[in-house]
């Protein structure tokens, strides 16, 4: 008996020790991808969304609230509109009412807030140095800047949030089908190109997908709950409630998520049985519960039940095109009523989105074998009903995506939050590798390593993009033009705490510089005098060659004589400088004074900067 024992533990030991070196291999190859990824292939952040989230969550962490740097212009429209602030200066001789909130802490009105709390959190335990770096290897060459480290500390967290959403397809994938299909599945999530610059782009993204792998994980245990035909009512209860749970938090991570309800309730309401009105009922109350009191936080602060982004839908339409809605001070809603802005949006958004996104949702050929699977006969149920509940959400969330697309899609076409059938990617990946599979089967291949290499060639045709893109030569970190973050913090330092600043990408300055800063307004005259003259003086004018590079016959010459691109023609193209020399106080004087007043930002350095034009009231340097 002794003897038997010895060799079965020694039997046991040996088993559990190979399993556990093949872990640790997975897990060294992973990390290794993961070391080769952020030394090669990182960049900065482009997304005006991920430094918004991001500056934001710093002002979480130091105590001031959830407040912003990053002042829209239509957030001071919405605050004055609403009417409630605190008087500056009291007892000074002024007493203005500040219903913009501009001289204290300005409240965001953009973000939804999970992310920024996750980030805030993670800035209080690692206590990131804010300031750029241009001599420590890594992060700078050779003196030029490379890398922001706050930047690169959250790429980290990201990316454990995608290492986490691999993993989660794995188990639903062996859950609903087997083990081979679940490895498959995963290899493709971890080779996708588009989840690692989404992982390190700096958007919430990776933990959107996180929670809707968990309501997907929920509907398939719903489906395995007890006995088929005796389910267990309870378990099935508290899965319908975690399900509207996550449902909220992915409202709280990005609004528009939280369509992803109405999938969630007709699915409960199709196949819950008995008792599928009160699953439905259930997950949305909670859903509910779990948003409301955000939501009444905004409508105390601002009188609207999603501050900025419930405006979404009117964003870069006809009426309000690009970003006009966002820069202005005084906007004309009553076109905001009209249905047909809607209807041309709606319309053009579907048709570029069906001819491109849709085609490449899970990545390459995935997406194709993803649509041509939807025909396929699948034995599982659960296998079944979350294919129907896939193709709820594609349906809903190319409707959220089509008429939630703003400008911020255009200054980052690729890499935005406002796409959201990138949640799909996991489930259509699951349902491609079935459609795959299938196929494979029929192919009566003769011996088992030729069926391997079948599955190794489509692994790496479907993932043929991150290999090219893991190949030498090395990506430029630096997100420039525009953004070159030594200059903004330059520019910072020269302004006083509480000065505020103006530009053409006002996210950038706001994390970079941690200085207020609001959007350029629609034209240099009149909204702008109304931004300096009756709600609060801009000190500074950082336009970047967003600005500069405008187009000379269609924006500088050809186009609205107030709008920026004229104003760049006229005070730098044509050098309206007087005799062109030095004043007294080595700065030089811009005279537009021909220009139906005096332009208060006349002053700017001799010091050279790399990435735009820098305008302030008087010599700070």
């Amino acid at each position: 008996m002794i003897a038997e024992r010895i060799q079965t533990f020694i039997h046991r030991l040996d088993v559990a020790g190979t399993r556990r070196l093949n872990y640790l291999a997975l897990t060294l190859a992973v990390a290794a991808l993961a070391v080769w990824y952020d030394t090669h292939c990182y960049t900065n952040f482009t997304s005006p969304e991920a430094m918004d989230a991001a500056q934001v969550a710093r002002n979480l962490a130091e105590g001031r609230g959830y407040t912003t740097d990053f002042i829209r212009p239509f957030d001071v429209h919405l605050l004055e509109k609403h009417g409630h602030g605190a008087t500056v200066n009291p007892g000074g001789g002024t007493n203005m009412v500040d219903t913009a909130r501009m001289y204290g802490s300005h409240p965001d009105l953009a973000n939804a807030p999970l992310y920024p709390v996750i980030l805030a959190g993670l800035f209080k335990i690692t206590s990131p140095d804010w300031n750029v770096e241009l001599h420590k290897p890594f992060w700078a060459d050779g003196g030029r800047f490379q890398r922001y480290k706050p930047e690169f500390g959250i790429a980290l967290f990201n990316q454990i949030l995608l290492l986490a959403a691999v993993g989660m397809t794995f188990v639903l994938t062996r859950k609903i089908f087997d083990a081979p299909a679940a490895w498959l599945a995963a290899i493709l999530m971890l080779g996708s190109d588009k989840l690692w610059k989404f992982s390190v782009s700096g958007l919430p993204v990776m933990l959107m997908l996180v929670l809707f792998l968990g309501i997907a994980r929920c509907l398939a245990a719903f489906e395995t709950a007890g006995d088929p035909e005796n389910p267990d009512q309870r378990k099935r209860f508290k899965l319908a409630l975690l399900s509207g749970f996550l449902v909220g938090l992915g409202m709280l991570t990005r609004y528009s998520f939280g369509w992803v309800i109405v999938p969630l309730a007709l699915y409960f309401a199709l196949f819950g049985g008995a008792r599928r009105v009160g699953y439905a009922v259930a997950a949305f109350l909670v859903f509910t519960l779990t948003v409301s009191p955000w939501i009444v936080r905004n409508l105390v602060v601002s009188g609207t039940f999603f501050g900025t982004a419930g405006y979404a839908a009117v964003e870069n339409t006809f009426v309000f095109s690009g970003s006009r809605l966002m820069q202005s001070l005084t906007p004309d809603m009553m076109s905001a009523h009209w249905v047909m802005p809607y209807l041309v949006k709606l319309q053009a958004n579907l048709r570029s989105m069906m001819q491109e996104d849709v085609l490449h949702l899970g990545g390459g050929w995935m997406g194709v074998l993803f649509l041509a699977g939807l025909l396929l006969g699948l034995r599982s149920v659960a296998a079944r009903r979350l294919r129907y509940f896939t193709l709820m959400c594609l349906g809903m969330l190319l409707i959220a995506s089509a008429m939630g697309r703003t400008q911020f899609s255009m200054l980052s076409p690729d890499i935005n939050a406002e796409n959201l059938l990138v949640l799909l990617m996991p489930m259509a990946v699951v349902f491609g590798i079935a459609f795959f599979l299938t196929l494979l089967d029929q192919m009566n291949l003769p011996v088992l390593p030729m069926r391997y290499g079948v599955i190794a060639l489509v692994v790496l045709l479907v993932r043929l993009p991150f290999t090219l893109t893991l190949l030498p030569p090395k990506t430029q970190p630096l997100a420039y033009p525009p953004y070159y973050p030594p200059d903004i913090q330059k520019i910072s330092s020269w302004m006083k705490p509480g000065e505020l600043v103006m530009s053409d990408i006002p996210w950038a300055v706001a994390w970079y510089g941690h200085q207020q800063c609001t959007w350029t307004t629609l034209n240099w005259r009149y909204e702008f005098v109304q931004m300096n003259d009756f709600i609060k003086p801009v000190s500074g004018l950082y336009l970047s060659l967003n600005t500069l590079d405008a187009r000379l016959m269609s924006e500088c010459l050809q186009g609205n004589v107030d709008n920026w691109s004229n104003f760049i023609y006229f005070t730098v193209a044509k050098n309206q400088i007087p005799d062109n020399s030095l004043r007294p106080d080595n700065s030089l004087t811009i005279n537009l004074s021909s220009r139906k007043g005096t332009f208060p930002l006349t002053h700017f350095p001799q010091e050279s900067l790399m990435s735009g034009l820098f305008l302030t009231d008087h010599q700070r340097w």
